[in-house]
């Protein structure tokens, strides 16, 4: 039986389940999505594919990239499987394309981007797909320098359309950051990505048993946008 539902083989399947336990087993099972059985790489860790992460990174910085993953070799390799070794939940900012700054290539990232990097439905379950059935090992909420997003929930702006939804997803984390601040948005940015993992392992049960199990790692990180940096938050 070389797939189960449609999505995993019978193998990786059990171990998934043996992971996140008998409770999660319904949820997974009633999956139907029609791709083919793909997992990260073998062997690469939680540590180790942030390590590759952040070597990638400082490779764009020093403005040496080796432009991974981009031959006609690699797009027929991932055609019918995917592998990424990392997920990034990422703000949508045009300034912050993240296989750019990461130096990485086709398949490598299973990239995720919404207006300030934050938790919805749909992004948490994203999320829960790359982790659980695609096998990510670590997953990265990046917010970056100057966000339009939080800038506008510390400025308490009112704004048209749906775009008041971002604001009122992030204020919670601007409540934390005392109104003297010199730098409030600066430091609401960072505050913004902690809430945000905060609300992705309160939320899904998936990721946290998965976390306990040391197959996944969450990670903040903030995008410079003046050096290209990533640090870790």
């Amino acid at each position: 039986m070389s797939q189960v539902y449609g999505l995993i083989g019978r193998r990786n399947f059990l171990r998934l389940m043996g992971v996140m336990g008998s409770g999660m087993m319904g949820a997974i099972a009633g999956l139907t999505w029609h791709t083919h059985p793909a997992h990260a790489d073998a062997g690469l860790n939680p540590n180790s594919a942030l390590q590759q992460l952040l070597a990638g990174n400082q490779r764009f910085v020093r403005h040496k990239p080796e432009y991974p993953h981009q031959s006609a070799n690699r797009l027929q390799e991932v055609a019918s499987a995917q592998h990424p070794f990392a997920t990034i939940l990422s703000c949508a900012d045009s300034r912050v394309p993240v296989e750019l700054i990461f130096d990485a290539g086709v398949g490598d990232l299973f990239d995720i981007r919404v207006a300030g990097n934050i938790i919805t439905p749909e992004v948490l379950g994203s999320l829960e797909y790359a982790a659980a059935l695609l096998g990510t090992p670590l997953i990265m909420v990046l917010g970056h320098e100057r966000c339009g997003a939080v800038t506008a929930a510390v400025q308490n702006e009112l704004l048209p359309g749906s775009i008041g939804s971002l604001v009122k997803a992030i204020k919670p984390a601007v409540g934390r950051v005392k109104e003297t601040a010199d730098d409030r948005i600066e430091l609401a940015v960072v505050e913004n990505v902690r809430y945000q993992i905060e609300r992705m392992q309160q939320k899904s049960p998936v990721l946290t048993q998965l976390i306990a199990a040391g197959k996944l790692k969450v990670v903040g990180g903030r995008y410079d946008l003046d050096t290209g940096e990533v640090a870790l938050v």
